[in-house]
């Protein structure tokens, strides 16, 4: 399973970005996953939780965004997603396009994090 890795690189780039912002915890990581990423999401979601504890993103939310494959059609002259990705074909024309525009994406969009009033200590 090698979405633990996934997950363990991911922590850690999420986890070295918060705290170069001072950061206290991160609530939430938002990722862009396309189809041909490799990835399994549901796995990569399991191992966020495990690859997350101790660190600041310990009870985080991983919230993943799935891309569609999307090629160019020399034929249309346009971009289209596709419906599978068993077929590269432009599903309006069925012409045959190998000329990925999106759909590899394994990518951190953004980190959320608690605001530091969220929990004010008590005297």
């Amino acid at each position: 399973m090698h979405e633990l890795s996934i997950a363990q690189n991911l922590v850690e780039i999420a986890n070295t970005a918060a705290q170069r912002a001072n950061v206290q915890r991160v609530t939430a990581v938002r990722l862009q996953l396309g189809a041909l990423a490799g990835v399994v999401k549901d796995s990569l979601l399991f191992c966020y939780d495990i690859a997350s504890a101790g660190t600041l993103l310990e009870g985080s939310k991983l919230l993943i965004e799935e891309l569609p494959v999307v090629i160019y059609c020399p034929q249309c002259q346009q971009t289209v997603a596709l419906e599978t990705v068993q077929a590269f074909c432009c599903p309006v024309c069925g012409t045959f396009s190998n000329d990925i525009r999106q759909g590899r994406e394994l990518e951190i969009l953004s980190l959320e994090a608690e605001e530091e009033n969220e929990h004010p200590s008590h005297p």
